[in-house]
């Protein structure tokens, strides 16, 4: 739950950083960081990136958690879904990524975690407009994939890999990637397409044959 506050506007190395400092000096839990001055949590933070924003926002989740849960993340996993992401929601600097993080992540609850790999693999599929709203897109999956945790967990870690290894955002490795046969974008018309341009991109079918400028 900590680690999705901090990964805002960050990479998840920095993350990691941040989070093993704060196990190594044993203050992981609800109680040790509830109790820790601001100030001093603010340091500790440091590695994660915009450290003094995400100690508040750290702390205003933590708030909430011992206000509303008595400090027991326990409760969120056995709430009600739609209850518990409202509650989260209204925490100041905690948006729909992050709550859906918390949730699915932290909690086990079945919600769908979007995000820009997820954005734009949807659009490039055809699946989803290229402005789509958080909302749209996580409605997409709510009401298409039944509500399983441990599922949502695996799709969407398999999504940021695609996205990672093959729909990159401004060179993407379309030759060979199992899903060209449904892509609108692999399909699009060559030269001139606005969103292949955009991406980096020359996808052009001559001869039945697919070509790309790039090799990266």
């Amino acid at each position: 739950m900590v680690g999705a506050i901090l990964a805002q506007n960050t990479s998840w190395r920095n993350v990691e950083r941040a989070l093993e400092r704060l196990k190594t000096e044993g203050l992981l839990s609800p109680g040790a960081l509830y109790t820790l001055p601001v100030e001093e949590l603010t340091e500790r933070l440091r590695p994660a990136g915009t450290y003094r924003v995400k100690a508040v926002r750290l702390r205003a989740f933590l708030d909430y958690l011992f206000r509303v849960h008595a400090g027991d993340p326990q409760r969120l996993a056995i709430g009600d879904l739609k209850t518990l992401r409202n509650e989260l929601l209204a925490v100041p600097g905690i948006g729909p990524e992050t709550a859906d993080s918390i949730l699915l992540y932290g909690a086990g609850q079945p919600t769908f975690v979007v995000d820009g790999y997820t954005a734009r693999l949807l659009a490039r599929l055809g699946l989803a407009q290229e402005k789509a709203s958080y909302q749209a897109l996580r409605a997409l999956f709510m009401a298409h994939l039944p509500p399983d945790a441990a599922m949502f967990n695996e799709y969407h870690a398999l999504i940021v890999r695609h996205g990672k290894e093959r729909c990159r955002k401004r060179v993407p490795r379309c030759e060979g990637c199992p899903l060209l046969g449904g892509c609108a974008f692999a399909a699009a018309p060559c030269p001139g397409d606005p969103l292949a341009m955009r991406a980096g991109r020359r996808l052009c079918r001559a001869s039945g044959d697919l070509s790309a400028d790039g090799a990266q």
